[in-house]
């Protein structure tokens, strides 16, 4: 086999891995987060809940990234005061994931925030997110009863 399919062949395989590894910790990840999401904090009834991945840029180190997220003001500005975090994990190797409920009507300035704060250390994605846990424990109870 030539070295650029060798070469094609690794990169596949490589995000393959990572693409299983973030749904795998995803997958782990969703009891904690649901059960976090349940706790009671009065919140707006037109909030909604945001997930927001926020990859490391790999060609910098730690104290470059660092340096990059105190010049931008990232825990000065990040979150936004109209947030309420649910969770903020680290994914090894990929960045941080953070969950947060906000009043509908702020998620421009959540978008701004990000903007101003996170960008430059890291790379975001945006996942409208839902608490999935009630329903399956609804639906784990009405297996059990019917037993």
């Amino acid at each position: 086999m030539n070295h650029f399919l060798l070469h094609q062949k690794m990169k596949l395989l490589n995000t393959q891995s990572k693409l299983g590894l973030v749904l795998l910790m995803l997958f782990l990840l969703l009891p904690s987060l649901s059960q976090a999401q349940t706790d009671t904090l009065t919140t707006p009834s037109d909030s909604i809940m945001i997930t927001i991945m926020m990859k490391h840029h790999q060609d910098k180190n730690i104290e470059e990234l660092r340096e990059i997220r105190n010049k931008n003001g990232f825990l000065e500005n990040f979150p936004p005061p109209s947030a309420r975090v649910i969770n903020w994990y680290v994914m090894m190797g990929i960045g941080q994931v953070v969950t947060l409920k906000i009043p509908a009507s702020e998620l421009r300035n959540l978008n701004i925030a990000v903007e101003k704060s996170v960008w430059g250390a890291f790379s975001t994605e945006f996942y409208p997110t839902y608490d999935l846990y009630p329903v399956i424990k609804e639906a784990k109870e009405k297996l059990k009863e019917s037993q």
